[in-house]
């Protein structure tokens, strides 16, 4: 698919010496940055649902074991 951007001259100019320096073309920057940027939001999508998910299943499995009848010296007391 082809796509017409409008991007100031001077930009273009600084962008095609960095692809240049790079081995690229200024459209081989610009595809490789929207997919990066894809695969972020892919990425940062799934880590949401991930923790919606560990979310409810606290949620569903959430149980009582009772009175605390230690305290928190007891478990690191230096002999």
């Amino acid at each position: 698919m082809n796509i017409t951007l409008s991007i100031d001259e001077d930009l273009v100019k600084e962008v095609r010496k960095i692809a240049i320096e790079r081995d690229t073309t200024l459209t081989g920057l610009v595809r490789s940055y929207l997919q990066e940027l894809a695969t972020e939001h892919a990425k940062s999508g799934r880590k949401r649902r991930e923790l919606e998910g560990l979310e409810r299943s606290f949620e569903q499995f959430q149980f009582n074991v009772g009175k605390r009848t230690w305290k928190r010296e007891d478990l690191h007391e230096r002999r």
